[in-house]
């Protein structure tokens, strides 16, 4: 390890001076770019400061907002099981720091995370003294690593997640990563392809743990039902036992693609009704706009003055019912796939039983959906085309459909638990 640092801290002032133009101008461009920049030095305000200088503190690192809602969701779970637990939780991007602070409280204490530089990281790690580090799904800095290590601190890595890319690139540089991935005590898996993939490159078995994923735990777990959304649908006019096609946290350009869709397939299927719900409500006067410009006869579910008798499509511009709208649904077309890039959780969809159909541009959740298409238990498309015949394929076979919204529940209900897993294998580090 003390060849690869030497390597890395000789390298790093270099890297830096290349990247620092564009990462200032990132950030003056998403404003209060001077909030707090001294924390990235690890220079703090005398008030954190007293805070960080805690004994017994537990470090948290968490690179932006999915990351840090782990981060408080594994926090939450180890203060139930030890009141007396005090974390500092540092976060890279200002948006991550915006949701840590609003949990800010006597025993938690947000912060930027320091930049990897050997003399700040040495600092940082002078004033917190962690007696753990948790790393919360990908970022392993050498240095801070190092040093936490160094100070006798243990180190862990959760809900952890390589894609074949990323395994891929880092094997190239084996001899550098495995001494770095090789520090961590214990390397929290999603599922057993992840483990293979961390293996390869030269992590030990012994310190892999398969824990399934944080992120999907509540999902996975068993729901109270919502409201019973088939009596709105009923109002509507909407015959019992119609087939729903459901769009879901759609973006812009998804709502008339599959209007689109929807028209087409109505020559085939009488009854079909189109239920869409955009990712951001305000934007159903939009919606509905637009789906009227291609003929569709357009409802709204709040705020409408004059709503046709016989809608055909509803937009749900109202917060919070998505999930009440899963069980009715026939099928679901999971947004933010198609016309944009990162995809929408599929996994509430999952757990309510239903076929799922998204697009190719699902980073955001790409373990689980290449998990979903290896075991035929959702359906991944390229373009309009395709997810058009997918849609018909689950309408023309029910029982086709149902039986791989069975396999996708199964898939999401090895991460039940996940919380309480990972926590324990924490704990148990931490003893």
């Amino acid at each position: 390890m003390k060849k690869v640092r030497l390597l890395y801290n000789l390298a790093f002032p270099f890297v830096l001076l290349v990247l620092l133009p564009s990462f200032l101008l990132r950030m003056i461009r998403r404003g209060k770019y001077r909030h707090k920049f001294g924390q990235r030095f690890a220079i703090y305000s005398p008030r954190v400061l007293n805070k960080l200088k805690r004994d017994n503190n537990i470090w948290v690192h968490a690179v932006s907002v999915g990351e840090v809602l782990i981060a408080l969701k594994l926090i939450g779970e180890m203060k139930r099981s030890d009141p007396s637990l005090r974390v500092v939780l540092s976060t890279t991007t200002s948006t991550g720091f915006r949701l840590a602070s609003r949990r800010r409280t006597e025993w938690l204490e947000p912060i930027y995370n320091p930049i990897d530089f050997i003399l700040v990281a040495k600092r940082a790690m002078r004033i917190v003294r962690p007696k753990m580090m948790i790393l919360v799904e990908a970022e392993v800095w050498p240095n801070l690593t190092a040093e936490a290590k160094a100070q006798g601190a243990k180190l862990a890595l959760v809900n952890a997640r390589l894609s074949p890319r990323s395994e891929s690139r880092y094997r190239k540089v084996k001899f550098l990563t495995a001494p770095l991935f090789n520090q961590l005590d214990v390397l929290c898996v999603q599922e057993e392809a992840d483990a293979e993939r961390w293996k390869s490159l030269g992590v030990t078995e012994n310190r892999i743990r398969l824990t399934g994923s944080v992120k999907f735990d509540d999902a996975a777990q068993s729901r109270t039902p919502g409201r019973d959304f088939s009596a709105i649908l009923s109002e509507l006019g909407v015959p019992a036992g119609a087939p729903i096609l459901l769009a879901a946290s759609t973006h812009a350009g998804e709502e008339a693609i599959l209007g689109e869709i929807y028209l087409r397939l109505r020559t085939e299927f009488a009854s079909l009704f189109y239920v869409c719900v955009p990712r951001h409500a305000e934007r159903g006067r939009q919606v509905k706009e637009e789906l009227e410009k291609i003929g569709l006869r357009v409802t709204l579910r709040s705020g409408e003055t004059h709503a046709p008798s016989r809608p055909e499509a509803l937009i749900i511009n109202t917060t919070g019912e998505l999930r009440d709208v899963y069980p009715v649904a026939s099928v679901v077309f999971i947004g933010k796939s198609l016309t944009a890039k990162g995809g929408q959780n599929p996994a509430e969809a999952l757990a309510a039983g239903k076929p799922v159909i998204f697009g190719k541009n699902m980073q955001n959740f790409a373990t689980l959906c290449d998990q979903l298409v290896r075991f035929r238990a959702a359906i991944r498309v390229a373009d309009e085309s395709e997810l058009e015949e997918a849609i018909k394929d689950c309408l023309k076979e029910p029982e086709k459909a149902s039986t791989m919204a069975q396999r996708g529940a199964e898939c999401l209900a090895q991460h039940r638990g996940a919380t309480r897993r990972t926590v324990e294998i924490l704990e148990a580090l931490r003893s």
